[in-house]
């Protein structure tokens, strides 16, 4: 059966670059249907449970002014809504999970309450309407537009078919761009198309990033919560990667860049000097509460021993992609019972039978997170891409932070690029704080389809440090500016860009929404060049 709706603007996907996307249209005046896979909007934040990675002037500048707001109003719901110690209360920096991987490690229940209210006005008013558990199969275009999206609704037999002016792609794996036949690019470029130097001599499409399925734990000394072994287990617990001489699951982990460059860790801190993974990306540090109210830590569980590389989940066959989310899920639930079972203890003896899994945490009933961590998605093929020779502090030297004339953003975070599934490639560049230019927002063809997340026109190698939380989030909010500012004006996007007087009021536009276009010369003391 299939049914038709009709709204200004689709935005399909609802990860954070979704739900801004679909915020940013909503507060300019238009409707919106906002699709998402599962049945909790937020992605990394929330279904995907992964913490905030964000940069070091994360307090004081760098994000939207929405995103500020997300930040307080986590830091405010804690305050409100749960007895911190006096010290945590009074706290203007509280992170709840004291994780060191980010300045804010909170629970994803958190996020998604936060980001309900946010959305709730516009929600509640009819304005966005969410639907949940569907999924793209296809789309109808007509020369270079695209006319519809059909969804299909999971695990029934039933379709939609999503009407309007501007179709906007916040899918984790860009699902959109090969349904309307958007021109994109998929894994490693070569050399000869990106010049830059740590690029492949020849492309490799199917080599992306490995992706993780995160879970959560809490610890019950004395106790026993070790699960059935994994169907995949024996195969886990001996392999060895290709581009490493240790095996998988173990408490050294090579850096994937340099081969002598092997890093130890332990699980728990202050039993040595060696850095704890468990406190990596804890999101409720018991201590920070009253009465015992958290008998345990919490912390999530996405760590380089459960980074999945064997295949990817798109550009593959249905039954290809079956098969590589469940072996990303069976090698989480491997390095779980090994944590449980065969980790070597410092002072003697192997296995944490007391680590639990916490299923209520991220609302499922198997402990682990709704749905895989993608790094990598399907990215256009833009009007400018984004290369290493833009953000890279080698390769920019004291030219410093590149500033784009048509800038709609600004984001932080080194060139982090995960081993991927062919090559075995991994970096971790530094690079300048960098600018979001709105040409590598704008399709070479496609009139009314935006990217709004990670799917936007960057290398492979800058997918590193564009694809991150904060970046996301101001993506997805200014391609739903850029649709409500085409609607308004009677243009299409590459319109306000190539019209010089447009281009300037929609840049005055967004920054009265609180979108920061520039970095300032300095922050906190330190001279950015």
């Amino acid at each position: 059966m299939e049914r038709e709706r009709i709204a200004d603007v689709i935005v399909l996907g609802g990860g954070l670059g979704g739900c801004m996307a679909a915020l940013a249209v909503a507060k300019s005046g238009y409707s919106v249907i906002l699709t998402e896979e599962t049945d909790w909007l937020g992605g990394q934040l929330t279904s995907q449970a992964v913490p905030p990675d964000e940069h070091k002037w994360i307090e004081s500048f760098g994000c939207t002014g929405t995103y500020r707001e997300f930040r307080n109003r986590v830091r405010e719901y804690y305050r409100q809504n749960y007895t911190l110690t006096e010290q945590a209360l009074n706290d203007p920096l509280l992170n709840p999970g004291n994780g060191w991987v980010s300045r804010l490690c909170h629970e994803p229940k958190v996020a998604l309450r936060v980001l309900q209210d946010m959305l709730a006005p516009y929600m509640n008013s009819g304005r966005i309407s969410v639907m949940y558990y569907v999924r793209a199969v296809r789309a109808e275009t007509h020369g270079d537009t695209v006319k519809s999206v059909t969804v299909r609704r999971l695990r029934r037999d039933e379709e939609w078919t999503l009407r309007g002016a501007y179709f906007l792609d916040a899918t984790e794996c860009g699902d959109i761009l090969p349904l309307a036949g958007a021109e994109y690019v998929t894994g490693a470029e070569s050399k000869a198309e990106t010049g830059e130097p740590h690029a492949l001599n020849e492309a490799r499409p199917l080599d992306v990033q490995s992706f993780t399925h995160v879970f959560a734990l809490d610890y019950v000394p004395g106790g026993d919560y070790t699960i059935p072994k994994p169907e995949s287990y024996d195969f886990w617990r001996c392999y060895v990667p290709t581009n490493s001489h240790l095996p998988k699951l173990g408490w050294i982990v090579n850096d994937g860049v340099d081969p002598d460059n092997d890093r130890e860790f332990t699980l728990f801190p202050g039993v040595t000097r060696l850095p704890p993974l468990w406190t990596y990306r804890r999101v409720i540090d018991r201590s920070l509460f009253c009465g015992g109210l958290y008998p345990s830590d919490i912390s999530l569980i996405n760590w380089a021993q459960n980074d999945y590389g064997l295949g990817m989940i798109y550009e593959v066959s249905e039954a290809e992609r079956r098969r590589h989310l469940e072996g990303a899920r069976q090698l989480s639930l491997s390095l779980l019972y090994w944590l449980q079972t065969e980790s070597p203890r410092r002072g003697g003896g192997k296995g944490y039978p007391g680590l639990r899994l916490r299923g209520d945490v991220l609302g499922t009933e198997d402990g682990l997170a709704k749905y895989p961590y993608i790094r990598e998605s399907r990215r256009i093929k833009a009007l400018y891409t984004i290369s290493e020779h833009d953000v890279s502090k080698e390769l920019r030297g004291e030219l410093g932070i590149k500033r784009y004339e048509d800038s709609v953003g600004i984001g932080s975070y080194p060139l982090d690029l995960h081993a991927t599934t062919q090559s075995r490639r991994s970096f971790y560049i530094p690079n300048y704080p960098f600018e979001i230019p709105l040409g590598a927002l704008l399709p070479v063809r496609v009139r009314n389809l935006l990217p709004a997340c990670k799917n936007i026109g960057t290398t492979q190698i800058t997918n590193g440090c564009y694809r991150l939380h904060p970046i996301e989030w101001n993506i997805g909010e200014a391609a739903g500016y850029m649709a409500a500012y085409a609607l308004k004006h009677g243009l299409r996007p590459r319109e306000i860009r190539e019209q010089r007087h447009h281009l300037k009021a929609f840049q005055a536009w967004i920054e009265t929404q609180g979108i920061q276009l520039h970095w300032p010369p300095e922050i906190n003391g330190e001279v950015l060049i």
